[in-house]
């Protein structure tokens, strides 16, 4: 049991820093020497120089998306601990699970509208690629239901 319990809760701290990193990193666009993420424009270049990003109501709607997945899941994991020690036995961690798939379903629906209106921001190039920051959000979304299905199937032993 105990490492099970190990197991959880390293997936679930994998799937927080995967949140961490996808959110702050400036790398979810990158077109030669310029990146973007949710929050600012960069050029890499001689004169390093960043502008912030445009107030679209959609990359809003990212940024919001984003900031709720890493919420619920620190909340997440804040609760398992709680219940770990005041849960009864055979108890179920239900409320741990909720919050770790809401995390999920968070990141999911940041990503996609990214996805889908990223091209609304900056112009599709052949040069332009999805960094690897965008690339974790992608990670962390099934990891995050992963772990919220294990945490309501996981029962309190002795």
């Amino acid at each position: 049991m105990l490492l099970l319990l190990l197991g959880i809760i390293v997936l679930h701290v994998t799937v927080l820093v995967l949140l961490f990193v996808s959110t702050i990193v400036s790398q979810w666009l990158v077109n030669g020497e310029r990146a973007a993420d949710l929050w600012q424009n960069c050029t890499t270049g001689d004169p390093f120089q960043c502008m912030a990003s445009s107030s679209n109501e959609w990359l809003q709607a990212v940024q919001a998306m984003m900031i709720l997945s890493v919420i619920f899941s620190v909340l997440s994991l804040f609760l398992f601990f709680c219940q770990l020690f005041t849960l009864t036995k055979g108890g179920r961690f239900y409320i741990t699970g909720v919050f770790q798939i809401l995390a999920g379903l968070c990141v999911m629906s940041g990503a996609a509208i990214y996805t889908v209106r990223h091209t609304d921001w900056h112009q599709a190039s052949e040069s332009t690629s999805y960094g690897f920051a965008y690339i974790l959000a992608w990670l962390a979304f099934p990891l995050a239901l992963a772990s919220g299905i294990v945490y309501v199937i996981l029962r309190k032993r002795e």
